[in-house]
């Protein structure tokens, strides 16, 4: 497939079409985009961030984002593709900034900041057994293993993007991965 074949076929993609009249300012282009693609992004947020108040209020940042920067986008990918990676940024930044403020905050109890004992002792209704173990996962190493377990990313495309080194990346899921074996099989035990 050549480059030409492969920029017509963005071309022919509907959310390409949408993403430039939103660029240039259509509402009704936006919105568009935002019912195609809130749920996906929805699930990229409550992953990485554990809770669903972070999950609301970092998916209207993601979109108020997305507004902002559409104009920048030049369809030399799939829309979906640029959407999840201008997504991912604002995620890792916005709970980076939640983070700093977070340790901030005087440590309570073991040890732990408040906030890293809500995620740990927060159990939504309507999260299966998995994402209640995947929110106990430190920080860092659940971004890791989010992105490149459930979202598919490349170790070179997380450390990339989290600013860390591939190996870092593939100790933190090699880790993330026996954690989450060893909660199973001691809730298993029970």
């Amino acid at each position: 497939m050549t480059a030409q074949t492969l920029t017509a076929s963005y071309f022919d993609d509907p959310d390409v079409k949408l993403a430039q009249q939103a660029g240039q300012g259509d509402l009704k282009a936006f919105r568009e985009i935002y019912e195609r693609h809130h749920r996906r992004v929805y699930g990229l947020v409550m992953r990485l961030a554990g809770d669903l108040d972070t999950a609301n209020d970092v998916t209207q940042e993601v979109f108020i984002q997305l507004w902002k920067h559409l104009a920048s986008f030049r369809g030399e990918s799939k829309f979906s593709t640029w959407l999840h990676t201008v997504a991912t940024r604002v995620v890792i930044t916005e709970l980076r900034k939640q983070n700093r403020r977070v340790q901030q905050l005087q440590l309570v109890g073991d040890g732990q900041t408040e906030f890293e004992q809500n995620l740990v002792h927060s159990d939504g209704p309507d999260l299966g057994r998995l994402d209640g173990l995947i929110r106990r996962l430190p920080l860092q190493m659940r971004w890791v293993f989010v992105l490149h377990c459930l979202e598919g990313m490349r170790h070179e495309d997380v450390a990339e993007e989290l600013g860390i080194a591939i190996g870092t990346s593939k100790v933190q899921v090699h880790r993330a991965r026996a954690l989450l074996e060893e909660w199973l099989s001691d809730d298993n035990a029970e």
